[in-house]
């Protein structure tokens, strides 16, 4: 992973009205507002707009917790997103992701999955290389997934990648919790 410069400043919660800081607050889990959030607070018009379709991917989509995974953390790999690679390596290990997992999720799609799970990771190969899931990924995948399926699939690709570039860009800095947090 790409260690990258913090460009843009958390944001102090204290100073921001107090219906802006109410819409970023509304995204703390366990008590906790996440890095990802106290950057995001300096644009609370976005927050507001964007996490209605980020809480859909995140939780309230078709796929199998396995599934999603699987996609997130390929893209957040393949855009070398430290910030969401840790992020959802904790989740995927929280539920159930292996040592292995993890290491197949950085080889690709050739990494000794079985069929259906080497086909998500190649969807996410395919969106990021050529923007479009290949025939023979479709096909694979279409086995197994009705439609809301296979554009929940699209979508998580999309979303996450779209995320990958903003915490790149931003230059998150890792919550203290997360393997690799600069202490």
């Amino acid at each position: 992973m790409i260690r990258r410069q913090q460009r843009i400043p958390m944001r102090d919660m204290a100073s921001m009205p107090a219906e802006d800081r109410e819409t970023v607050e509304k995204n703390a889990m366990n008590g906790k507002l996440f890095n990802i959030f106290k950057v995001l607070a300096n644009h609370p018009k976005l927050v507001k707009r964007w996490t209605p379709f980020a809480g859909h991917i995140l939780s309230k989509q078709t796929l199998p917790f396995r599934d999603r995974e699987i996609l997130i953390l390929r893209i957040g790999w393949l855009n070398q997103a430290e910030y969401e690679f840790a992020q959802h390596e904790l989740i995927a290990r929280r539920g159930g992701f292996t040592d292995q997992d993890i290491e197949r999720i950085k080889q690709g799609p050739k990494g000794g999955w079985n069929e259906h799970e080497a086909a998500l990771v190649q969807a996410a190969d395919d969106l990021f290389e050529n923007s479009v899931v290949s025939d023979a990924t479709w096909a694979t995948l279409a086995k197994s997934y009705w439609t809301e399926q296979m554009m929940d699939a699209v979508f998580t690709v999309g979303q996450y990648n779209l995320v990958s570039w903003a915490l790149n860009s931003f230059g998150v800095p890792l919550d203290d919790f997360l393997p690799g947090a600069r202490k």
